[in-house]
């Protein structure tokens, strides 16, 4: 019996899943050629990939850009008094938000600029804050 597990264990974890494997990998290294990985520790590779954990909020609020905003509006000083008193699991959903990633981009927080903009809509009141990922714009109505 144990052999029988044992066999059956090697098929279902290595064998079963070998080429499918092998295409994701040949298809992977295409775009990111591995070779050159090997310069980095492994924790120096994980944050070029996902991005840095060590978060400074303030930070990333001395570097939004406004957009029919003025840094002095109330709707601006609101948001970042709310932003600043979330818990910090809210504060990474917000910046999965805006960004696509609950992580900062590998070049480091004083790099990555966001825009907060007025969608200039007739009645605020009747939208919500929504996000351009790409541009990473937060539009935030009045």
């Amino acid at each position: 019996r144990k052999e029988f597990v044992d066999l059956y264990v090697n098929y279902m974890f290595n064998e079963s899943v070998q080429k499918p494997f092998e295409d994701f990998k040949r298809g992977f290294s295409r775009g990111c050629p591995t070779k050159k990985w090997k310069m980095f520790l492994p924790g120096e590779l994980q944050t070029v990939l996902e991005g840095h954990v060590n978060y400074d909020w303030h930070c990333l609020e001395k570097n939004v850009n406004y957009i029919n905003y003025r840094k002095s509006d109330e709707t601006i000083k609101n948001f970042w008094n709310v932003f600043h008193s979330l818990p910090e699991e809210k504060k990474k959903m917000f910046l999965a938000f805006l960004s696509g990633s609950d992580r900062i981009p590998a070049t480091a927080l004083e790099y990555f600029v966001f825009h907060i903009a007025d969608p200039k809509v007739e009645d605020p009141d009747t939208y919500y804050p929504f996000s351009n990922t790409c541009s990473l714009i937060l539009s935030l109505p009045r």
